[in-house]
């Protein structure tokens, strides 16, 4: 492409729609990419992919930072239990700098400094859509499995999904908003939270310790729950305000009065944490579950009937949830840095991998 060139493209996205573009300045043709290319287990290289073109409602963003998912590291692995797309250029925690805007797109140019939503399709027609939780349209597809994401220089981004990032708020912390989105609607959106609440969280990944903290942010008294081998990642928590558990954290929900904690947000990937919860919760108690794991349940639900239980999914975000993070993260209310175990360039991404799939960091970050 040539510089200062600005030519008009034509090309046939996935719906079959005609779309266009202007090309504003000059680009590479191809950028290294991480591409989960094929279902077997580690099926994940560093490969040379297109620079995306873009329609005439997109955007094209030059990233910046992209952080690692453990939704990531479960393609990675081969343990997911969600329907992928193979090929395709992982990662769907970013932000960066506007590079090219489409002929429709309002609102937005070259030069601004924005996160992404992951919807980046979906069906506006869809009753969920227009009551604006698009998040829950069963024909969604997302950046990272269903279309191609962020470990890469220039992702395709709808700009209907697209937030203003301060310029005060560094990107490797701003690219965090999503999972912190996930843990706000986990929290917030999907759980009862009082002043003066005891909370346990079941599990110290990225979103747990998200959880946790966003917990003490509405008041609660926290208890993030972990196992030995969590230590390194539970003291992390602990600079969030939480009470650390390793084992059993049934003592501390009985606590106050004997009848267990208020509410259990379970972020773990395992089924028997659920059991773990439903015992551990106070009749006429919550659960949130934000956390996925393909195993089937193998004990018996009574007592959600016997304590009044009320469990919740919670599952994604919307439009409304990334403008409070946004808003928490820049006012310093939430500060993500304790959770960052490092910064790699994209040709080191086995190694960001890999310290976070060992649990030697909490999230790791990479650097296109």
């Amino acid at each position: 492409m040539r510089v200062g060139a600005r030519q008009e493209f034509a090309f046939n996205d996935t719906n079959n729609h005609q779309a266009t573009f202007l090309e504003s300045r000059d680009l590479p043709m191809k950028t290294p990419a991480v591409v989960n290319y094929a279902p077997e287990k580690y099926s994940v290289d560093l490969r040379e992919v297109e620079v995306p073109e873009i329609g005439p409602e997109d955007v094209l963003l030059e990233v910046a930072n992209v952080g690692v998912c453990g939704s990531d590291l479960h393609q990675w692995t081969a343990d997911h239990s969600w329907p992928v797309n193979y090929p395709v250029v992982l990662g769907h925690e970013f932000g960066g700098i506007i590079a090219q805007v489409g002929r429709e797109v309002t609102g937005w140019k070259e030069g601004d400094r924005v996160v992404s939503e992951t919807a980046a399709i979906i069906d506006p027609s869809n009753p969920m859509s227009r009551r604006g939780l698009y998040n829950l349209d069963p024909s969604r597809k997302g950046f990272g499995y269903g279309v191609n994401g962020a470990m890469t220089k220039f992702v395709r981004v709808p700009s209907r999904i697209l937030h203003r990032v301060p310029n005060g708020l560094p990107f490797e912390q701003a690219c965090l908003t999503e999972p912190c989105c996930v843990a706000y609607s986990a929290v917030v959106k999907n759980a009862t939270i009082e002043p003066g609440d005891r909370v346990v969280v079941l599990g110290p990944g990225t979103i747990g310790i998200l959880c946790a903290a966003m917990a003490r942010l509405c008041g609660a008294q926290v208890a993030l729950v972990g196992l030995p081998q969590d230590a390194h990642r539970l003291e992390i928590a602990r600079q969030y305000g939480c009470e650390i558990i390793i084992g059993d954290a049934k003592p501390w929900a009985m606590e106050r009065d004997g009848l267990g904690c208020d509410g259990v947000i379970d972020a773990a990937g395992a089924s028997i944490t659920l059991k773990i919860a439903l015992d551990i919760v106070r009749p006429a108690g919550w659960i949130s579950k934000v956390g996925w794991g393909p195993q089937p349940l193998g004990f018996n639900l009574d007592p959600l009937v016997q304590k009044n239980i009320r469990l919740q999914g919670s599952f994604s975000h919307n439009w409304p949830i990334w403008e409070r993070v946004i808003a928490l993260q820049a006012s310093g209310q939430l500060d993500v840095k304790p959770i960052i175990g490092g910064v790699w360039p994209i040709d080191q991404w086995h190694d960001a991998f890999e310290k976070m799939h060992t649990g030697q960091v909490v999230k790791s970050v990479l650097k296109p």
